[in-house]
């Protein structure tokens, strides 16, 4: 009976009153703190960084008042530039906030470098696929007197003979000196 009473006196009342104000007071402070920190409805229209090359990005993103890390490079694209960037997240023309982080995929300097195959004493069918699987492709194709016909008898680049195991650009044009089948 006592706690019912208690329930209903004025100064319950009066005290219930006050926290309740006092917390109404808490949640808008904390409301509109929170909007003035998150900068809410203020965005910036992301620059568009295609091809631009990666020294020229510090500064751009410094007057955007922006981030920027760079992910990785991908596969080498030679309708760009070397360090210019092929992809960018998020996108141009997409809203984000001040010091927001842009990634970026940078267009390395040139073709990975592979090892050629060992490709000698194969038949030219095999050495093709084994080249054009790694990433080279296949350049001239000549014939010198040997018995084995249609048998990778050396490789070349550039005209040079090369060894199996030299390193080359990826897309590299690989020459092969073939048996005609003759004695």
């Amino acid at each position: 009976m006592n706690y019912l009473r208690f329930l209903f006196s004025k100064a319950f009342l009066r005290q219930l009153g006050f926290a309740f104000i006092v917390g109404c007071l808490l949640l808008f402070v904390v409301y509109y703190s929170l909007d003035i920190m998150t900068e809410n409805n203020k965005h910036i229209e992301v620059p568009d960084f295609e091809t631009l090359p990666l020294q020229e990005i510090p500064s751009i993103m410094e007057r955007f008042e922006l981030r920027y890390e760079v992910l990785d490079s991908a596969k080498f694209n030679p309708s760009y530039p070397p360090y210019a960037v092929i992809e960018q997240t998020p996108k141009a023309g997409s809203e984000v906030k001040r010091r927001r982080k842009i990634y970026f995929t940078l267009n390395p300097s040139g073709y990975r470098k592979l090892k050629v195959p060992n490709v000698i004493q194969i038949t030219k069918r095999n050495a093709e696929t084994r080249l054009t699987a790694v990433g080279f492709s296949l350049g001239e194709i000549t014939y010198r007197d040997n018995i084995g016909k249609d048998m990778v008898l050396e490789i070349r680049y550039q005209g040079e003979k090369i060894a199996p195991g030299v390193i080359l650009p990826k897309t590299s044009k690989i020459d092969l000196v073939l048996g005609n089948g003759k004695r």
